[in-house]
């Protein structure tokens, strides 16, 4: 089966701590809101301790228009997703040795934090060796469940085409889409939580010869994915469109749905390939928030020391959309998972929707 051999990730240059972001969502909000102490407490009740942004707290004090927004999200989106590719294909964490540019023979480009036409993928393609043949494939619009949905396509892709190396990056500035005026509880929210990252995977066809390449005794194969729309739930997340650039929507009942719909979309998934929850040995899962995490556990009936990894991402990075469940995928490519330990890879996204991956290690 299609195997990740390598993870990369690149840290955005401007730390931030949680009780600064919370001072200055007072500074911001103080007027708006008479409750203010009462929603500041997200801040520290979502268990984030600092997150990173292309852009220092000075630059959100003042106001951008929508071309200024998108003119820095293209600017930083091809900075630091073309170091994300090198660091990726030249990790010596994960590899024996570098893989040259032009083997590879895709990009899963994905992100739902900016426009660009030509896209991303385009513009860092024209500053590497890349084969002028490699295949693109740009992917907006899945939020938090697009660097799932990344691995699950470059799966397919690995799988009708053996031969293949492909790579999927994902490129989330969710800093950038911040909108200074709006007075929305769900602004203050998404305030607290989403943060900037950038992180590139490379997954590799059957007849790629893994043990040419791979230093690890053991990596992710991916055995089966599962993508799951549930219908009339548009409006749970995602961006409302307007002059001013993307302004978030974000339900708060979220976990709640989390709750009642997840444990059985992930037995069935499961039972699909004759296996059961218990046969898992590791939860992938991408921290949307403490509230979703605590949702995976009550859901699934699972250990909360299942979550550990992914918390522990969310505590040192926030929420950066898509990228976030390569973050947590790295972190388990790093130990030294047995041969043979299954793991379920899970993140939701706008739709309201869901994407799985189950995976051996192998």
């Amino acid at each position: 089966m299609p195997a990740i051999i390598s993870v990369s990730e690149i840290i955005p240059p401007f730390q931030v701590n949680q009780d600064q972001a919370s001072e200055f969502a007072r500074e911001l909000f103080a007027n708006s809101f008479k409750d203010i102490e009462r929603l500041l407490k997200a801040f520290q009740n979502g268990q984030i301790e600092k997150r990173h942004f292309v852009q220092s707290l000075e630059w959100f004090r003042e106001s951008h228009t929508f071309e200024e927004k998108n003119n820095a999200y293209i600017e930083s989106a091809v900075a630091l997703g073309r170091k994300a590719i090198v660091k990726c294909l030249k990790n010596d964490s994960f590899l024996q040795k570098e893989i040259p540019f032009e083997e590879v023979e895709a990009i899963f480009f994905i992100s739902t934090t900016g426009m660009s036409t030509p896209s991303i993928d385009a513009r860092i393609i024209n500053q590497l060796t890349f084969d002028p043949h490699i295949k693109r494939v740009p992917i907006w619009g899945l939020g938090c469940a697009g660097g799932a949905v990344g691995l699950s396509r470059a799966f397919e892709y690995c799988s009708a085409f053996p031969k293949a190396k492909v790579l999927v990056l994902s490129v989330e500035l969710c800093s950038l889409t911040f909108q200074k005026n709006d007075l929305s509880k769900s602004n203050l929210i998404g305030t607290s939580l989403f943060a900037d990252g950038i992180a590139c995977a490379l997954v590799i066809g059957d007849e790629v010869r893994k043990d040419t390449y791979s230093k690890k005794a053991a990596s992710p194969s991916i055995l089966a994915t599962q993508s799951t729309l549930m219908p009339d739930s548009l409006e749970v997340m995602g961006w409302d469109i307007r002059n001013s650039g993307l302004y978030v929507v974000f339900s708060r009942d979220i976990p709640h749905i989390i709750e009642g719909w997840l444990r059985p979309n992930v037995i069935g998934f499961l039972s699909q390939h004759h296996m059961e929850l218990s046969q898992i040995n590791h939860f992938i899962a991408h921290p949307g928030g403490k509230k979703v995490l605590d949702a995976y556990v009550k859901s699934l009936g699972i250990p909360a020391s299942m979550n550990e990894i992914s918390l522990d991402v969310l505590k040192n990075y926030g929420n950066m959309s898509s990228a976030t469940i390569l973050y947590v995928l790295k972190r388990f490519m790093e130990l030294d998972v047995p041969q043979g330990d299954l793991g379920l890879a899970t993140a939701l996204g706008p739709g309201f929707s869901s994407e799985f991956l189950l995976m051996r290690w192998q």
